[in-house]
């Protein structure tokens, strides 16, 4: 086969959870220009009709689903509907999450708990929901979002470090229970992304400086920039693409050099 087409997504469905816009809305729009039909689902309607404008607006035909990660009856339905109205899922990514910035002793264990369900249980029910469909069709491709935070910690990270590092974990035993199907499990780590949630954080001060959290990223990142969406378009192509077939349990971090760097000398 021509090298150029093991990327190829054509004729693949690609679901990916919590696409209404940010990470998850680049990393489809990439899977739909290399051929892939796109469903994704979102926490509620607004959400959903506002990621179903944007598709629309760039010219990706997309379906779009309420569902709730976290609740596995639903995400069963959702799963179901989705193989009656555009076909079984070949593509899986599980982007959907949030993040609690909250000092550990602070942080209530139901605050803890919503962080571990979303971020990482979420991904066991979806996974656990499409696998079926894959080992009958003997492939299929997951990609879990994971993060820096699943090799490192930092202050006010503790439930989504905890979810990450799991995260992690939860790829390489997928990897390993279901390789023999040829289903291949993979992650994508981003580093700190340019999206409109870190705009704040990028901001020039009155002084016309950087924000000090910005200077912080620049200093830390050998590419001494931060990422774009876009810039995780081709690792989650590859990762679902036949190009990857032999790549399994695997995390590409895609963070300019951050994990491999120790920093300035001050």
């Amino acid at each position: 086969m021509d090298a150029l087409k093991k990327f190829s997504l054509e004729g693949k469905v690609a679901l990916v959870t919590g696409a209404s816009y940010g990470i998850g809305y680049s990393i489809a729009s990439a899977m739909a220009r290399a051929g892939a039909k796109i469903v994704f689902n979102d926490i509620n309607q607004q959400l959903v009709d506002q990621g179903l404008e944007a598709y629309r607006q760039d010219g990706i035909p997309a379906n779009g689903y309420v569902c709730d990660v976290t609740d596995e009856q639903a995400v069963n339905n959702l799963i179901a509907q989705i193989e009656q109205e555009v076909g079984a899922v070949d593509i899986l990514v599980n982007n959907a999450g949030i993040i609690k910035r909250i000092p550990m002793i602070e942080m209530s264990a139901a605050e803890f708990r919503q962080v571990i369900d979303i971020d990482l249980n979420g991904p066991f029910i979806v996974s656990k929901a499409v696998l079926p469909s894959m080992i009958k069709k003997g492939a299929g491709k997951i990609i879990n979002i994971c993060s820096m935070m699943s090799e490192l910690g930092r202050e006010t990270v503790s439930a989504y470090a905890a979810a990450k590092g799991g995260l992690k974990m939860l790829t390489k035993n997928i990897a390993s229970e279901y390789g023999q199907y040829n289903i291949q499990c993979n992650g994508i780590g981003p580093g700190y992304i340019a999206t409109p949630q870190t705009a704040p954080l990028r901001e020039p001060q009155a002084d016309g400086s950087r924000h000090p959290f910005d200077q912080f990223i620049i200093a830390k990142t050998p590419a001494a920039r931060w990422g774009n969406p876009e810039d995780l378009a081709g690792p989650a192509v590859f990762l679902a693409s036949e190009a990857s077939n032999f790549v399994n349990g695997h995390v590409l971090y895609v963070d300019g050099g951050i994990l491999a760097y120790i920093g300035k000398q001050p």
